[in-house]
């Protein structure tokens, strides 16, 4: 896409002519390429890697904090359970 800009009178002209032959949307291929150039460091922005990386550990955070959660109220249940039998 990046080789074939100079052949077009603007960057939109390139993509929409580009992504007609490839049968996809101006805007889709507009984003793939915007998102090529940040992965290549040609533009400002959180390349893919990095951000799958971390869509991954804050995933991995949310699930170690329910785990936690469920782990804490068994831990008082048991010990309010314990509490009352040694009561009785």
């Amino acid at each position: 896409m990046l080789d074939h800009e100079k052949d077009h009178s603007s960057r939109w002209a390139a993509v929409v002519s580009i992504a007609a032959k490839i049968g996809c949307a101006g805007q889709t291929l507009h984003e793939w390429v915007k998102k090529a150039e940040v992965d290549s460091g040609m533009r400002a922005g959180v390349p893919s890697d990095v951000a799958d990386r971390t869509k991954a550990l804050e995933r991995e955070n949310r699930e170690l904090r329910k785990a936690n959660e469920i782990l804490r109220k068994a831990s008082a249940y048991f010990a309010m359970a314990e509490f009352y039998r040694r009561a009785r």
